[in-house]
């Protein structure tokens, strides 16, 4: 957990106080990219609540659905179809999904820890 913490803390601080900008012709490329990260955490998230999480599982996934996620935005692009518009509804819809998963877990579990005093 200590880990994860860290990991957050300097994340936000590249995030938000690093000179890195991304040019505006890559910009759906990479915002398809991150979506598709996100996904996998939520992903990652949703397998700790269920104690099913592995770390080589939510490793891969994380690069290889962000890179396929990009390149099949770049793709769609380079044949003129906005494919980028399918990842936004497949993936929105896939975070969605696990974020109401952990919900429910997470208040499962603290009325449950309640039921019990």
């Amino acid at each position: 957990m200590l880990y994860s913490l860290i990991g957050l803390i300097l994340g936000l601080f590249v995030g938000f106080y690093s000179p890195i900008t991304v040019p505006v012709i890559y910009a759906p490329y990479v915002s398809i990219s991150i979506l598709a990260a996100l996904d996998s955490v939520f992903g990652g998230i949703r397998a700790l609540e269920e104690d099913s999480f592995n770390t080589n599982i939510f490793i891969t996934g994380f690069f290889s659905n962000a890179l396929m996620a990009g390149f099949l935005a770049y793709f769609g692009d380079r044949l003129g179809i906005q494919l980028y518009l399918a990842a936004i509804f497949a993936f929105g819809v896939r975070i969605f999904q696990n974020l109401a998963i952990i919900r429910r877990s997470i208040v499962d579990k603290l009325f449950l820890k309640n039921d019990e005093k």
